[in-house]
């Protein structure tokens, strides 16, 4: 009997950690998605702000502590291949965190069998 309580302990405790482990992971996952989603939306306003010139006005880019200036064209098409990349990583991160979100699920459900049986066992143990 006592074997059994610690198999189930063992599993319970495998079973915990990696749920902890998949919540450390939710977290970050998280944390990129906002970071990304700051990155998008600046970078969707430097594109309405660069769709308002004309293209007789200048361009400059930020380049460490010197402003070199760029076409208004290939401003606008480096601007939206960020806006394209940053809109896919959205994508991906927004699927990994639906199928971690399902991983939880199956952790959850196996903790609460397991909590179950140990229960059972102990209670059966004190009979």
């Amino acid at each position: 009997m006592d074997k059994e309580v610690a198999v189930i302990q063992r599993k319970l405790e495998a079973e915990l950690k990696n749920f902890k482990d998949s919540q450390k992971e939710f977290s970050k996952l998280v944390q990129t998605q906002q970071q990304l989603d700051g990155q998008f939306f600046e970078n969707k306003s430097i594109m309405e702000e660069l769709q308002m010139l004309k293209p007789t006005n200048t361009v400059y880019k930020l380049y460490g502590p010197v402003l070199v200036k760029q076409d208004l064209e290939e401003s606008k098409q480096n601007v939206g291949k960020r806006i394209e990349y940053i809109t896919k990583e959205l994508k991906r991160c927004a699927e990994n965190i639906t199928q971690l979100e399902q991983k939880q699920d199956k952790y959850r459900a196996n903790l609460q069998k397991l909590q179950q049986q140990y229960q059972n066992q102990m209670a059966m143990a004190k009979q």
